[in-house]
Order: C-alpha cells, then sequence, then structure tokens
C-alpha cells in the first residue's frame, strides 16, 4: 500500500468537524469494515472514540469506553455529537451520540457512548493479570474466510491456535475460549481508535461453546485502555494477543470478557460485552 494511500481503517473513521456546534462530527460508513446488517461494531466503536479525540477540548487519553448498539448503521452518511459533561483536574466525562436520518428525514439514533478520559500522571503501576504462554505468530496459520459477504473480516490478519471457528456445527458443548494472535491486514501503527475495534474481533462465543450456529450481536461493550500512546507506539504494526471467553449465557444473552496483549506481555486493554443470541 502506498504512503500516500489512507489506510482502510483511517477511511472508515474520517469525520468532518461541523459548524452545527461544538462536538459535531458527520461521516459515512465504510464498505470495508461492512458486517452482515451493518458496519462491523468494532468500528462503530472506534468512531465514538474517535469523536471525542478529534474533539477540542479533549483532556488526556482514554481510559474506558462503552457502547450501546441501539441499531445497526445503515449504509451512507451519518452524524456524531461528542459532549464533554464533566471536566474535573484529571479526568473528563463524556457522552457520545450516532444518528441516522430515517425515511422521513427524522434523525434515528442508532448508538449512544461514554467515554471517560484522563491526564495520566508517572505513579506505582503494576499488572496482575500475567500473558498467558502462545507460540510465536509466525508459527500459527492465519484464518482464510473466503467469499462471505462479510467484508471487516478481510481487513484483519488473524491467527488463532485454540478456539477457533468449529469445523463442525454439530451441537457439541465444549470451552468458550478463543486464544488467537490478531494485527491489521494492512500495516498500520497502533492507536486508541484501533485498538478499540480490535477488542470487538472476537466471534460471537457461544458459537464456540455449543458448535450451534446462531444469530447474535453485540448489544453493549466496555472497553478499558491500561497503556499510554507512547506504550501504544512501541507495539507499532506488531501483532496482539487476544484471548476471549464467554462466562454466563442465559436466555438469549451472554457476557464475553476479553483481553489484548503487545507481544511484549503489556496488557493493553480489557473488555467486557453483552451480546445477544437467538434461538
Amino acid at each position: 500500500m502506498s504512503s500516500t494511500t489512507p489506510h482502510p481503517l483511517d477511511k472508515a473513521l474520517a469525520l468532518h468537524h461541523s459548524d452545527i456546534r461544538v462536538g459535531h462530527f458527520t461521516g459515512t460508513t465504510s464498505p470495508d469494515y461492512w458486517n452482515m446488517v451493518g458496519p462491523f461494531g468494532g468500528t462503530t466503536a472506534a468512531l465514538a472514540l474517535q469523536a471525542v479525540l478529534q474533539h477540542p477540548d479533549l483532556l488526556g487519553t482514554p481510559i474506558a469506553l462503552t457502547v450501546n448498539y441501539a441499531a445497526a448503521l445503515g449504509e451512507g452518511a451519518f452524524d456524531i455529537q461528542a459532549t464533554a459533561v464533566r471536566t474535573n483536574r484529571s479526568t473528563q466525562h463524556w457522552t457520545v451520540t450516532i444518528t441516522q436520518p430515517g425515511a422521513d428525514g427524522t434523525a434515528n439514533m442508532t448508538t449512544t457512548a461514554t467515554v471517560v478520559t484522563a491526564a495520566r500522571r508517572d505513579t506505582w503501576s503494576q499488572a496482575d493479570l500475567t500473558m498467558p504462554e502462545a507460540p510465536k505468530p509466525e508459527a500459527v496459520d492465519r484464518i482464510r474466510i473466503g467469499p462471505s459477504g462479510v467484508a471487516w473480516l478481510e481487513q484483519y490478519e488473524m491467527r488463532p491456535f485454540s478456539g477457533g471457528i468449529p469445523a463442525k456445527w454439530d451441537g457439541s458443548l465444549q470451552h468458550s475460549e478463543t486464544r488467537l494472535w490478531v494485527r491489521d491486514a494492512q500495516a498500520r501503527p497502533l492507536d486508541f481508535a484501533s485498538l478499540a475495534a480490535l477488542s470487538d474481533v472476537f466471534y460471537p462465543r457461544v458459537w464456540l461453546r455449543r458448535a450451534t450456529h446462531v444469530p447474535a450481536g453485540t448489544v453493549s461493550i466496555s472497553t478499558y485502555f491500561h497503556v499510554g500512546a507512547a506504550e501504544l507506539a512501541e507495539v507499532g504494526t506488531g501483532y496482539l494477543l487476544g484471548c476471549a471467553a464467554g462466562q454466563q449465557f442465559f436466555n438469549g444473552f451472554f457476557d464475553q470478557k476479553a483481553q489484548l496483549w503487545s507481544q511484549k506481555g503489556a496488557l493493553l486493554a480489557t473488555s467486557n460485552q453483552i451480546v445477544y443470541y437467538k434461538e
């Protein structure tokens, strides 16, 4: 890819600050990250964060992002409003909304989000969670999905070494944990927006737990960022080790925890999400 050609993720996250009000942005959905009925949820989360990161009143860097998917974004233009609802000495609290015009022209709410940013200061720091044992990325085969109509899968290089997509959909009961190496398929230095998107790359845990292919989709995801910009820059275009597992499956919804590590063993982000599944 030419250095002058924008990365597909940068095109998907391109926002234009309008003159309607401060924090109001416009954008357009990207076919490169299309999912079955709308954009890949990870890019929608990244868009919500991007609106905060581009806000002129931003304080610090992200520490928490929660995104609620009220409805799928449709193809085309959308509006994002990022509002700083409270600014303290070290933290800043944001609300974000994404809307699209309906058939009658009325703005329809598709996504709500909250973001917390903070001005981190050098203090005592320690990780209690250690990186799992893993083979080197080069020793693991890259998963090849083939033509599926789900464009976003082609934007990531995924190398699962445990808990891959079931080879047989036979209803067998098993664990729900996946471990894989992952990075952008086209090299792109890691930043907060791409890390937010990567937090949602795991397929629904219910598929693995039951080896049953049922409709499923994220309702809400919370991602917590455990590093600063300098640590992300050190990762560069390297692989991340991703681990995800379900915790409770109950009456149409399950929750899923996930962690993303650098190759050097730094815990970059953790996430939790609640997912809908249909019998």
